[in-house]
């Protein structure tokens, strides 16, 4: 979640930079200086389509848009890094320009081929570890003259130390402290004492690790970038007869696409003529192939598998669902978790004191008579590199990227990593009932005329106002209108009573369509006897009761019934076995309609009849006794109670913006089946993060020990600290790997 109350800007680095200054030091020359003016809340950097970037999150209170544009164009001559792009990143999404490829790491030579630029760090590393070996060999076994092996142990530290050197001096010039700097001068040092060979080993493994982790980081990056290789290029456009490939941009809604059998759809749209299945699992996680006809809706990206068909646009190809989710995906990885934050704000000030601690220790015993100069001073160098926070800097933004992705890839959408460690505190859920828990399709199974009323005049007066809802049950009752036939008037001076019902004019009458208490509150029981005993007979069999008032005279009342979701017990069994404590059903219909879903689901708390504002008092009452609490609805009548709890989670974020919108956690399916694995996936990575956590702290702990004490020599130290930063990412990396089977915490 955003700083509260600000807004976020995504500076692209990817060939904006000078060559000499690394995109990574860019972006903290940057941050530096935008970090003294006021308003800026804090800044780092994320990846953003496949590239670096610089988020900056600020309050647009206190600091305008043109002023920051303004401060980045002022950077830009000092810096020649260009501006920031215009307008908040988390504004609608606009088109953006290709980012030109990575290259494997920051510094590279732009006079290289680019083939050899792309392996620029692989390179280095092969060079810095053939010197050494040379060196190695030919100074121990084969009588090398001193020189010659130091000329090669020389060409290792510049190979090895090139990247290391690359980022550490500019900001050591500008006092600005980082693990760079702790590793180059360990190598410095090691050189000072003539430990030239460890010095070399030093760097090699440094560099060897760094490798390591670019590619490992580089899998969890694909993951999310890979989204955008499922969007066609070109669209077959049929005008009348002709069919004519165009590229999937010019498209305009209303447009009709043929999309053949095989081929990936490039639009979101509206069959309009054929039948096929889709297999939408790159958008939505089914991994069954839905059948589709005319006018149901399509998502671009996913694949036609039987029949060519004809669709009608009704996004543009920069919002249609992929789009969004791709856009929402790389904006969550600039929602830092409290433990990246944590890990963050300790590598900042940690660093400026292992520094001044190795001071101490290479000049204090010295000194004090101790130990000799010698001795002492190699004590300082192995305490830079046993207290280079390198593991613990990496490991959670690792396992945050990692779950994230895993989940976008299954057709969960986690808005970032403060939603992922939420996610996996959870000890309570709550779930709205219509089209949660149940399937939300009502049927009217009954129409019960009073007062001289005939059950069509019932029926019509009902769909004249609820054909302007949104709402299950108004769409139940304007489909049976249209089922039989009649003819249904225009609603005037419509209005919803949310959690009531619903009222308005009908041909000049006041007609109300609701709920008991609706009526009670209008004082319309009092003198229609009837509908209360009809209220209650229909209740008491399990179906949900909405009374229809014209004139201040209830002129009939309309049952309806739902039915569980299929699977749903199955699903809730699965959260129990994940380790929720407590499931709650909330929901404004009946105790009696409540109780009948909440038995066949196996829900055993269920508070019924709430009003909006009633869900909110429960969640707050839940989460002060339970802890973290998830609400569960369709994120278009739950907006305030998503918001309220924890974490929400929105259901069918594939059909609907205002779900990705309003939610934490989008479930891109109509699928509730998919609940259980973003919780287990949540909670892995939480386990994982306390993983990573132990182990950077444990190593780093133990090698600052063993190098104070002299327990360890350098090169042991150095092969356990980069063993250690490569371990944590390859645990994180174990996310990607993470299936939809229920796992105890």
């Amino acid at each position: 979640m955003d700083d509260v109350g600000t807004q976020t800007w995504q500076l692209k680095l990817a060939g904006l930079l000078p060559t000499e200054t690394p995109a990574e030091d860019g972006c903290r020359q940057l941050l530096e200086r935008l970090a003294a003016v006021q308003g800026v809340a804090r800044a780092h950097i994320v990846e953003a389509d496949g590239a670096s970037a610089l988020c900056v999150h600020y309050d647009p209170g206190q600091i305008e848009p043109t002023r920051l544009e303004r401060l980045a164009q002022e950077l830009s001559s000092q810096l020649a890094a260009p501006a920031m792009a215009a307008g908040p990143a988390n504004q609608a999404a606009r088109p953006r320009p290709e980012a030109p490829p990575a290259h494997g790491h920051d510094g590279v030579p732009t006079f290289l081929p680019s083939w050899l630029q792309e392996q620029w760090t692989l390179l280095l590393v092969a060079l810095a570890g053939l010197f050494l070996v040379v060196g190695f060999i030919g100074e121990r076994l084969l009588g090398l003259p001193e020189p010659v092996a130091l000329a090669f142990y020389l060409l290792a530290y510049l190979a090895g130390g090139y990247d290391v050197a690359v980022h550490a001096l500019p900001g050591l010039l500008r006092g600005r402290f980082d693990t760079d700097v702790l590793m180059l001068a360990a190598a410095v040092g090691a050189a000072a004492l003539g430990e030239w060979e460890e010095g070399a080993f030093l760097l090699f493994l440094f560099a060897l690790g760094h490798a390591g982790e670019h590619y490992a980081l580089d899998r969890a990056r694909n993951a999310v970038s890979a989204l955008a290789a499922l969007m066609p290029r070109t669209a077959y456009l049929r005008q009348g007869d002709q069919i004519t490939e165009v590229s999937v941009e010019t498209l305009q809604v209303g447009d009709q696409v043929l999309v053949r059998p095989g081929d990936r759809l490039p639009v979101d749209g509206e069959i309009v003529a054929g039948r096929s299945s889709i297999d939408q699992a790159p958008v939505t996680g089914e991994s069954v192939p839905v059948a589709k006809e005319p006018g149901d809706p399509v998502f671009a990206g996913t694949i036609n598998q039987e029949a060519a068909i004809d669709v009608r646009v009704t996004r543009l190809a920069r919002d249609n669902t992929l789009s969004r989710v791709m856009q929402m995906v790389q904006e969550a990885q600039s929602q830092q978790s409290p433990t990246q934050r944590f890990t963050e704000q300790f590598t900042r000030r940690f660093v400026p004191a292992v520094l001044g601690l190795a001071g101490l220790v290479a000049l204090v015993p010295p000194l004090v008579g101790w130990m000799a100069w010698n001795e002492s001073f190699y004590r300082a160098m192995l305490l830079l590199v046993a207290a280079s926070p390198c593991a613990l800097a990496i490991g959670t933004p690792a396992a945050v990227l990692a779950g994230i992705a895993q989940a976008a890839r299954n057709g969960v959408l986690i808005k970032g990593g403060v939603h992922l460690e939420n996610l996996g505190r959870l000890q309570v859920m709550a779930f709205d009932k219509t089209g949660t828990l149940t399937e939300g399709r009502f049927q009217v199974t009954q129409v019960i005329p009073l007062n001289g009323a005939s059950p069509e005049e019932v029926l019509r007066l009902a769909a004249a106002v609820e054909q302007q809802s949104s709402h299950p049950l108004a769409q139940a009752v304007v489909e049976a209108a249209r089922s039989r036939g009649l003819e249904i008037p225009n609603g005037e001076a419509v209005e919803n009573l949310p959690g009531r019902g619903i009222r308005g004019h009908v041909q000049g009458e006041p007609v109300l369509v609701g709920s008991q208490r609706l009526l009670q509150e209008m004082d319309q029981l009092t003198r229609n006897g009837d509908a209360t005993a009809l209220f209650q007979r229909l209740e008491e069999s399990g179906e949900t009761a909405m009374a229809v008032s014209r004139g201040g005279t209830v002129v009939g009342v309309i049952g309806l019934a739902d039915r569980p979701r299929p699977g749903v017990r199955e699903t809730l069994e699965r959260l129990l076995a994940l380790g929720i404590r407590k499931l709650v059903m909330l929901t404004g219909d009946t105790e009696a309609v409540a109780r009948r879903i909440a038995r066949e689901v196996g829900v055993t708390d269920v508070r019924a009849g709430l009003l909006p504002e009633e869900k909110l008092q429960a969640i707050r009452a839940l989460e002060a006794e339970y802890g973290p609490i998830a609400m569960v609805g369709d994120g278009i009548n739950d907006g305030p109670a998503l918001a309220t709890a924890t974490v929400g989670i929105a259901m069918g974020g594939a059909g609907t913006a205002v779900a990705l919108e309003t939610a934490d956690v989008a479930l891109m399916a109509d699928d509730l089946g998919k609940l259980p694995f973003a919780v287990g996936l949540s909670r892995a990575s939480r386990r994982i993060i306390q993983q990573n956590l132990a182990i950077a702290l444990g190593v780093m702990i133990l090698l600052v020990l063993s190098s104070v004490i002299g327990l360890v020599q350098l090169s042991w130290a150095v092969i356990l600290h980069e063993g250690s930063t490569v371990l944590v990412v390859l645990n994180a990396l174990r996310l990607l790997a993470y299936g939809s089977a229920p796992q105890n915490q």
